[in-house]
């Protein structure tokens, strides 16, 4: 029975109802209770009370007729307000047993006097909180009496029954803890829900009482409490879910935070109710959308975090089941309040764990924030992302692992530290330890070439921390020596090329550091003097730049090299630690005896020590000793018996031996001491028997490397090793035959001898008949006599003289190939070919070894090698030859001039049309000779073993069509020229020399090779002018970056020295000279406009090259100006200049007041392969009637990255051409001539490897082609300057190296940006309205920070990344430049064009 549809009688229904006698009646036995008796008595009587109401039931009705007076009396306010709590309590339990007895009707008619008792009842609740007492029974009792009967729902007719159920809520919230059984939280449960349930609605104060037990404060304070709420709410919800939307529609939408003291607790409510229940919440989430669109940035923080946490819950459901507020949310992955982006991108961590599915809907948006402009925000992201797939691989994405892998190349240090050291715990969580198996390993194999790839960056922390993360995470230093070497092996044999390249430089600057701290170590043993202490400096100095911010390292690096010179025992620990013969368990004692040494104790942060710690990790030998090395053969050993595990490891056997060897071989140079060893040797003979070349070859190097003591120390192994060695000189590989022969020079004592009993029978057995087997001889014969030329140089000379040049240059014994490609495959290359290229590294070879031109052999060899390149490759002329292989004998002879030039005694005797002729080698038609030349001409200049004059060369390449190489070029002279420079600082006697080392002494060679340039034939040409001044800007620009010591004058200086000399090379000749003081003029026009600070003072009077150079005449002035002020005006600002067929791939630009340019579209040229097919009329008139110089472009054919290139011969109304498609895999059958016939199309540089398709006829009513191929570049006065002279284009043409011909780019539009008006007064005078529209241009081309377009493409930022760019630069940065267009098998290089006139 229950009060739910209890109603109040009036006053008069029972008032004044008294038994018969008019007193009180009282239960048998029960005397009166009054304030009279005890305190003791009236518990004792309230006691029999109790039990008598407790044993009545309802349907009493006599008794509840004879106890209704002492049920009123029992509600008067001596007990209510009884002092006494056991009174009050027994009260309670007859009260709460009345409304029980007398339900629906309670006794009492009173609303005063309800809410009295239902007040007195609450408040002996709080008795519940105790269940150790003994009372606690009794207040359970009143609780269930209550909660059965419903008692609490009298008051819903009481208008203010509200005060009563905060009242009871609060009490049962606060009583409750963890010492009650279920049944009490049930009975509160009960009374609390029928109060909820059954009434008119919530009221917000009575819902406060609830929530308030959710906020996180009381949570902790009293968790029973809040999971009572929590049930309350889950039983409720149906009722409660209006009243809590009602309270988040006041505060969240409205903002009436004063509704309610949890107002600013909303956030934390809704996310509690949303765990609870999400039903609670269904009217609410729609006002969180709308708050995320807040104007207000921390208002969408608060509701992002809010979000962030019920979408990334583990089995919330909310993505799914509200789709926009979803999408939403993660719009504010965008948000411009960078907190809130910070939140979300933390949000997306907890997300991939507990719900992979919404994987792909964060994928992209990551995608933008790991491009954020916030270091913070980039960082988070790949913290996101490492945390989930630490936690589970299978979370993640490759598309997610690939911006980590982006990172890893940041800006920001941070953020690359992070990628990085993120990449390399996966790395080693998932495929050294394997914990998710092989697909997972497979996943994340990239991740060990990438972090190696970083190596390649200049920054010295990225360095550090490549070598940090080997030691660490890719081959674990802590690992036994066994498992440790597995570890290695396996790694290098699964490396890309480019990873190997970068571990085996680690290695290399890891013993060149070790090197120098054993020099320096031995400067202590010397005594002190000036000269010590000055060669200490430089090594100190030499070693800060291999450490953290060298600057600072420094300093404590002298404080390390002041110590190490107090401190024997400290000093006897280094040269342990960097000693052959360390072990890397000594080595890893030594490190912590020296920190230990260094410590103090006082200073937690030590940054010195950390400094020396640096170190000392980049030094100490912890991966390799002789034990390591004795490990590694074994496995090598186990994987020729085939007993390895291979295959499991992924690798296979031969690649497994193949890589284990080159291994070893890298570790030979590094570590030498620890292969001497009987057992290691053993292996390596074992090697050198099996039939891979380059196996043996490794084993041959690791020999040569490490075998200076096997004569005394080990004579059976020298006894078994002489005959292998001999036989691979003869008749092994010729890479085999060399290092053959320079083992036996190196290990042994008699290599006389042995190397005489090579020599006889290779040079008696010379069969120019037979080049195949002339090879590995010619190879051989050229390293003894370079190794030993007292005992064989004179013998040689005959062989050179009768056999080398006379037998084999100067014969074409086979017929080439003619398939029209400008390189072929090295094993597609005819054998005599071959030879003929090692009987010219034989002379070179020949010639190092004599150091001397006493019998005048060089002087024979620089004109053959000379005749060579003006015959381009073929020196009989016979025309027998491939157009590839006179390609590689081209290659051959510059490349053999470079190296003669490194010896001083033959770089005097090459004159300066020798170095001229080798210089444009670097312009040739077929691009792997350009890479390849500019390759060795680098490695040869940054060694400092080239003269400086061949720095100059580098200039040449401003010319080259490829984007690529270009940008190679300028990383080339960017090296070079910092090399140069710190040699000068770190050499003080340096300074002597600074005419072959100072960077801007290359000017005078510059503009001497410039003058002497083929293209350049008339010295007021405006275009050859444009392409002078585009290569004096290409080394100009680098060397202007800084103006060091005064250098802009210094250069500027030099150029008008210059012109106050005469060419040594014909000083007579009046144009020659007029050549050389125009280029100068252009130079001084290029360094004035670039610099205000080049007319100051110079620092000193340059010193001209007198090889090239007169003496000035006394009295002789020059002050002659060689290009009119016009030219200086076009030159600095561009003038537009007509693109050839390639340039239709950029839109036509136009400036006000100017005619556009118009290009053919890319239809009819740029996007096709069918270069010249037919152009329309109107258009392609157009564009040539609006241009009065013709395009140009060449073809350069390259299998990896053939650029096509066109010429186009200018003809005013010129009609259409037919369609010939160009093949570039076929040979041209003769010129291509229009249907309508007379203009023909000029072939440009390398068209020869060009020819219509098979089924294509050709028209051959053009004259035919020229029976003797052109020599040199083809002027560009014959195409451009003179478009009236066609007839003389196809006539054999000035010597010189024929030259890619660079791809239409207007030269004088790509430094437009960079260019500054000519300040000369009088040029302001004259053309005012012309400077105006300078401005304008210059404004236009500019871009947001100043620079032009040419600067950002020029800037090392934007250089190309490719991984092969740093075999020689050993520079890496990403490429923003535009990328190359692929079609089909040919590449288009697409430029950025700007001209005077576009915007």
């Amino acid at each position: 029975m229950d009060f739910s549809t209890a109603q109040p009688k009036p006053a008069t229904a029972l008032c004044g109802v008294v038994s018969a006698d008019g007193k009180i009646a009282y239960p048998p036995g029960v005397k009166e209770i009054t304030d009279k008796i005890t305190t003791d008595e009236m518990i004792k009587r309230l006691k029999m009370v109790v039990k008598t109401f407790m044993d009545m039931d309802q349907d009493s009705e006599d008794e509840k007729q004879q106890y209704l007076p002492l049920a009123l009396h029992l509600a008067s306010e001596f007990f209510l307000r009884n002092p006494n709590k056991d009174v009050r309590l027994l009260v309670a339990c007859c009260l709460a047993d009345i409304f029980r007895i007398y339900a629906p009707e309670a006794p009492y008619t009173s609303h005063d006097k309800l809410k009295d008792i239902f007040l007195f009842i609450t408040r002996q609740l709080k008795g519940l909180e105790d269940t150790k007492s003994p009372q606690f029974n009794r207040y359970f009792y009143l609780l269930e009496n209550l909660a059965w009967v419903k008692s609490y729902n009298i008051c819903f007719e009481l208008e203010d029954c509200n005060e009563i159920f905060i009242q009871l809520f609060r009490t049962l919230f606060s009583v409750i803890n963890n010492s009650h059984n279920k049944k009490v939280q049930m009975h509160m449960l009960d009374l609390m829900s029928s109060i909820i349930m059954e009434g008119d609605g919530v009221t917000q104060e009575l819902l406060d009482s609830i929530l308030i037990n959710l906020i996180p404060a009381h949570k902790n304070l009293n968790k029973q409490s809040f999971d009572l709420a929590k049930v309350l709410l889950k039983r409720t919800v149906q009722t409660i879910e209006a009243c809590i939307a009602n309270f988040f529609n006041q505060v969240l939408v409205l903002g009436r935070s004063s509704v309610s003291d949890l107002s600013e607790h909303v956030f934390d409510l809704i996310q509690e109710l949303f765990a609870i229940d999400p039903h609670l919440l269904l009217s609410v989430m729609p006002q969180l959308e709308f708050k995320l669109k807040s104007n207000d940035g921390e208002e969408r923080l608060a509701v992002v975090r809010l979000l962030a946490k019920l979408f990334g819950s583990k089995d919330s459901d909310l993505a799914t089941q509200n789709r926009p507020l979803w999408q939403c949310f993660l719009g504010r992955f965008n948000d411009i309040h960078v907190p809130v982006r910070l939140e979300s991108v933390k949000f997306a961590s907890h997300c991939l764990m507990n719900h992979p599915d919404l994987a792909k809907d964060l994928t992209e948006y990551l995608k933008v924030r790991s491009h954020d402009p916030e270091e913070a925000i980039r960082h988070d992201v790949i913290v996101t992302i490492i945390t989930a797939a630490k936690r589970d691989l299978a979370l993640v994405n490759d598309q997610l692992l690939g911006f980590v892998r982006e990172r890893t190349l940041d800006k920001r240090w941070r953020v690359r530290k992070e990628a990085m050291m993120g990449l390399a715990q996966l790395y080693k969580k998932y495929c050294l330890h394997g914990e998710a198996g092989k697909e997972a390993a497979e996943k994340v194999s990239w991740i060990k070439d990438k972090l190696l790839h970083i190596y390649y960056q200049n920054s010295i922390d990225d360095k550090l921390l490549v070598e940090k993360i080997f030691a660490q995470y890719l081959v674990p230093h802590n690992l036994e020596t066994e498992e440790r070497m597995k570890c290695l092996y396996y790694l290098y044999a699964s490396l890309d090329p480019n990873a190997v390249k970068a571990l085996n430089e680690m290695w290399k600057c890891q013993n060149m550091l070790r090197s120098h701290v054993r020099e320096l170590l031995d400067l202590h043993k010397q005594p002190t003097s000036e000269a010590n202490c000055s060669a200490m400096f430089g090594k100190l100095m030499t070693i800060a730049k291999n450490l953290p911010d060298p600057g600072k390292a420094q300093d404590f690096v002298k404080k390390f090299n002041q110590v190490l010179g107090d401190d024997e025992k400290l000093r006897s620990q280094l040269e342990l630690l960097i000693s052959p013969t360390c072990s890397c368990k000594q080595a890893d004692v030594c490190v912590r005896e020296i920190a230990r040494k260094l410590a103090n104790p006082k200073q937690p942060t030590n940054p010195f020590l950390e400094m020396v710690k640096f170190l000392l990790e980049r030094i100490a030998p912890v991966h390799i000793d002789s034990e390591a090395i004795s490990a590694l053969v074994k496995l090598m050993n186990k994987s020729i018996e085939g007993t390895a595990d291979d295959e499991e490891e992924g690798v296979s056997p031969d690649t497994a031996i193949r890589s284990g060897l080159e291994l070893l071989k890298v570790l030979s140079f590094t570590h030498p001491t620890s292969f001497h060893s009987a057992e290691t040797y053993e292996s390596l003979l074992q090697c050198l028997r099996m039939e891979d070349d380059k196996v043996a070859e490794a084993a041959i190097q690791i020999f040569r490397n490490t075998g200076h003591k096997i004569e005394t120390d080990l004579p059976q192994i020298r006894s078994t090793l002489i005959p292998i060695l001999h036989q691979k000189a003869k008749r092994g590989t010729p890479h085999q035959a060399k290092q053959a022969v320079h083992c036996i020079h190196a290990i042994f004592t008699n290599k006389e001898v042995q190397l005489a009993q090579i020599f006889e029978p290779l040079s008696r057995s010379l069969n120019a008949d037979v080049p195949e087997q002339l090879i590995t001889p010619l190879v051989s014969l050229g390293h003894i006599s370079m190794l030993a030329p007292d005992q064989f140089a004179s013998p040689m000379k005959s062989v050179v003289a009768n056999f080398i040049v006379k037998d084999l240059l100067m014969n074409d014994r086979s017929t080439g190939e003619k398939n029209g490609k400008l390189w072929s495959p090295d094993e597609e290359v005819s054998p005599e070919v071959l030879a003929k290229v090692q009987a010219i590294k034989l002379l070179v070879r020949w010639l190092l070894g004599m150091k001397n031109n006493q019998s005048k052999s060089a002087n024979s060899t620089l004109r053959l090698l000379s005749a060579m390149l003006v015959s381009e490759g073929d020196l009989t002329e016979q025309k027998r030859i491939s157009k590839s292989d006179m390609s590689r004998l081209r290659l051959a002879a510059g490349s053999a001039i470079m190296k003669l030039a490194q010896e001083p005694c033959y770089h005097e005797i090459i004159t300066p049309e020798q170095f001229q002729l080798c210089a444009l080698v670097i312009n040739d038609e077929c691009y792997q000779v350009r890479q390849i030349f500019a390759q060795k001409l680098h490695k040869a200049l940054v060694k400092l073993l080239l003269p400086l004059e061949y720095m100059a060369i580098f200039a040449l390449c401003a010319k080259d069509p490829v984007k690529e190489r270009r940008a190679h070029a300028r990383q080339c002279l960017l090296k070079n020229i910092s090399i140069r420079r710190e040699y000068i600082k770190q050499n003080p006697m340096a300074t002597e020399k600074l005419l072959s080392l100072l960077p801007e002494y290359v000017v005078p060679y510059m503009i001497h090779l410039l003058a002497h340039d083929p293209d350049f034939t008339r010295s007021q040409d405006v275009d050859q002018l444009r392409d002078i001044k585009e290569c004096l800007w290409f080394m100009l620009e680098v060397l202007m970056t800084k103006n060091e010591n005064n250098s802009h004058a210094f250069m500027k200086k030099m150029a008008e020295n210059i012109k106050l000399t005469k060419d040594a090379q014909s000083p007579d000749e009046s144009k020659t000279n007029e050549k050389l003081y125009t280029v100068c003029d252009v130079a001084l026009c290029v360094i004035n406009s670039k610099s205000a600070l080049c007319n100051a003072d110079s620092p000193k009077d340059p010193v001209l090259p007198m090889k090239f150079f007169t003496q000035p005449e006394k009295d002789f002035c020059n002050d002659k100006s060689y290009i009119s002020e016009e030219t200086r005006v076009l030159l600095l600002t561009g003038k537009p200049k007509p693109a050839g067929v390639l340039g239709a791939v950029n839109k036509p630009l136009s400036a006000t007041g100017r005619k556009p340019y118009v290009r053919s579209t890319g239809a009819e040229s740029g996007s096709n392969i069918n270069v010249n097919s037919e152009l329309n009329p109107s258009t392609g008139n157009r564009s040539r009637e609006q241009s009065s110089e013709a395009a140009e472009t060449g073809v350069s054919e390259n299998e990896e990255n053939p650029v096509r290139i066109i010429s186009v011969t200018p003809v005013k109304n010129i009609d259409p051409v037919k369609t010939k498609e160009i093949n570039s895999d076929q040979v041209a059958q003769g010129n291509i001539s229009s249907d309508r016939g007379k203009k023909r199309t000029v072939t440009a540089a390398g068209a020869e490897n060009i020819q219509q398709k098979p089924d294509e006829k050709v028209d051959e009513s053009g004259p035919p082609a020229p029976s003797k191929p052109r020599r040199g570049r083809r002027p560009k006065s014959e195409s451009q300057g003179n478009a009236t002279k066609n007839d003389d284009i196809n006539k054999p043409l000035s010597k010189g190296r024929k030259r890619a011909a660079v791809s239409q780019e207007s030269p004088g539009g790509l430094e437009a940006g960079n260019a500054k008006a000519p300040k000369l007064q009088d040029i302001a005078k004259k053309a005012a309205p012309a400077e105006r529209q300078i401005d304008l241009q210059r404004s236009q081309v500019l871009g947001s920070d100043g620079d032009s377009l040419w600067d950002i493409e020029s800037s090392p930022e934007n250089s190309s990344s490719d991984l092969d760019r740093f075999k020689v630069c050993e520079n890496s940065q990403e490429d923003t430049e535009d990328s190359e267009l692929v079609k089909g098998s040919f590449l288009k290089v697409k430029r950025k064009f700007m001209c005077k006139g576009r915007k």
